[in-house]
């Protein structure tokens, strides 16, 4: 094989790899519900959050002040976690997928955000534990709203 084969080899590689990250696969899809019931994944992830999410989300999930209205460098705030904001708006999959590879994974590569990816800083689980202590602070009426998105989402 030439260099350009090589090269064209590496490339559909590179790209495979990153599509197999981005989707679901294998048993991720039941990995990414979130369990707001499970009381001591709860527990662990509200540390995790505080450790990791508090600082711009708020210690109490509210998220930064004027969270709609970008910032003069285009960006917009953290927003809030809890029922004022648009988390529940999203299945289960798609918030493990933001928390994990950054907004751009599903806003597109031009989209310009202060939230990092958290992959390489949190696994998969530790993403789930934090986005099902948030769950758990909404109220039922959201929940179930939240859960028939899910419903919907899903195969």
């Amino acid at each position: 094989m030439n260099r350009n084969g090589y090269i064209v080899l590496v490339a559909v590689a590179i790209v495979a790899f990153g599509v197999w990250l981005v989707y679901p696969h294998g048993n991720s899809a039941s990995a990414a519900q979130l369990q707001p019931e499970n009381a001591e994944l709860v527990r662990e992830g509200m540390a995790i959050y505080s450790q990791h999410c508090a600082s711009c989300h708020g210690e109490r999930l509210e998220g930064q002040a004027m969270w709609r209205q970008r910032k003069s460098d285009g960006r917009l705030p953290a927003p809030p976690h809890d029922a004022t904001g648009h988390t529940w708006h999203h299945p289960d999959e798609m918030l493990v997928r933001i928390t994990l590879l950054g907004p751009q994974s599903v806003a597109g590569a031009g989209y310009v955000s202060d939230m990092p990816a958290y992959q390489g800083i949190l696994d998969e689980r530790q993403v789930v534990a934090v986005l099902s202590y948030i769950k758990s602070t909404w109220p039922s009426d959201i929940r179930e709203r939240h859960d028939s998105i899910n419903s919907q989402a899903r195969p």
